[in-house]
């Protein structure tokens, strides 16, 4: 693979293995019917679709498949989201898709929200993109979101 080495918008630089970050905010979250399940389980299965704004290294838009097993009133579950990217990593165009998933229990995390970029996704000036990355939210709700990638251009 070879990193990217040009200059993004801001006249930075970046190696192999460049990060992204950014915020988001969830624009729209639109539950979806759910068929009765063939095995009912202490944790009721969801399905939702959703969009978010990114803003930042990480800038654009997605569409978001969100599935969960989720107990409200214990505030516990887990969830697996699968989302499809448009916008700029560093000022470089395209799409790719990325998978993600955490889990909850009692209101805390004990599964950390994990970002994988699905291979040979991306399009444009993302084509070739591979990595990983991560999502945290913060003590005021700021929801943040990194990706470490290489770019096989």
């Amino acid at each position: 693979m070879v990193g990217l080495t040009s200059v993004d918008v801001s006249g930075a630089q970046y190696a192999p293995g460049m990060r992204a970050s950014g915020t988001f905010k969830v624009v729209d979250f639109t539950p979806a019917p759910v068929p009765s399940p063939a095995i009912e389980t202490a944790v009721p299965v969801g399905i939702a679709t959703m969009d978010k704004q990114f803003e930042g290294e990480v800038a654009g838009r997605s569409a978001t498949l969100f599935t969960s097993a989720f107990d409200q009133s214990t505030n516990t579950g887990t969830y697996i989201a699968m989302e499809s990217f448009e916008g700029a990593l560093h000022g470089r165009a395209g799409t790719f898709n990325f998978a993600h998933s955490a889990t909850m229990s009692g209101g805390s995390r004990q599964g950390e929200f994990f970002v994988v970029i699905v291979p040979g996704s991306g399009t444009g000036e993302l084509a070739g993109i591979t990595g990983t990355g991560g999502i945290a939210i913060d003590p005021d709700g700021t929801h943040r979101i990194w990706f470490d990638v290489d770019l096989d251009q």
